[in-house]
């Protein structure tokens, strides 16, 4: 049996292998500056959304908004708006201003007016979250050469109250929107004596039980989230860089 022989490439062919080399290399070299602007990108286009349906582009807002949406239930009374007189709404605000149903598939829908101002393209949850996993690839470009990778079992606690937290409203919301036991937290009215305002205890609006909760989960969970994985990620790519550091000095060739 015979075997077919390789030919030598071509000076172009090898021109073209060695340009791959260097932009592989180059990716490896600065994978956290690519991931954090690729990041920074992710976060900042749900906030053009609105930007984009004040200034009368309503064609490329709902391109953000439907391509945000496989990410984010897009529940209005869960979201932030911009250009309006609040910067959030309850429930019944929105049935309002929208249909009078505690259908989510319907509710979210819903992206705003001129009067209330549009939605950003993601939840309030998915900001948090998202937007600390950038500013935590940002710290961690601060601190890369001193920070160890974060043990598994930290890891996991540190995402464990969002899943608590995510799973509760999931529940919660299988009662219709508007009436589980995470909408009027009556168990942690009692829990605590009533000694906070009922609006701290009912619904989402911002500076409640439920949007306290949002936010903190989701910057526990982006610190997992980049404290764990990021650490072994410089590893590997530092390991890739080497080889391929290594193949070029024995090819004599130049980086």
């Amino acid at each position: 049996m015979t075997h077919p022989v390789s030919r030598p490439l071509s000076a172009r062919e090898r021109a073209l292998v060695v340009a791959l080399d260097r932009a592989i290399l180059g990716g490896f070299r600065h994978w956290l500056l690519i991931v954090n602007l690729l990041f920074g990108i992710f976060v900042a286009v749900p906030w053009l959304a609105p930007v984009l349906m004040h200034t009368g582009h309503a064609g490329a807002a709902r391109a953000i908004y439907l391509a945000y949406i496989t990410q984010c239930h897009q529940l209005p009374q869960r979201s932030y708006f911009l250009f309006g007189t609040k910067p959030n709404y309850s429930l019944d605000e929105v049935q309002a201003a929208w249909q009078d149903t505690d259908n989510p598939l319907v509710l979210r829908q819903f992206i705003g007016n001129p009067q209330m101002g549009w939605k950003v393209a993601w939840s309030d949850r998915m900001v948090s979250m998202y937007t600390s996993i950038f500013f935590g690839g940002l710290i961690y470009a601060l601190l890369r050469k001193r920070l160890r990778p974060l043990p598994f079992w930290a890891f996991i606690l540190l995402l464990l109250p969002m899943v608590i937290d995510g799973g509760t409203h999931l529940i919660s919301d299988l009662a219709g929107l508007g009436h589980g036991f995470r909408d009027s937290n009556a168990w942690l009215a009692v829990i605590t004596g009533n000694a906070l305002s009922t609006t701290f205890y009912a619904g989402d609006a911002l500076g409640s039980f439920n949007s306290w909760m949002r936010l903190i989960t989701g910057i526990l969970f982006a610190i997992g989230l980049v404290w764990f994985p990021y650490p072994y990620l410089e590893d590997a790519c530092a390991g890739m860089q080497r080889e391929i550091e290594t193949k070029f000095n024995r090819a004599g060739l130049s980086l």
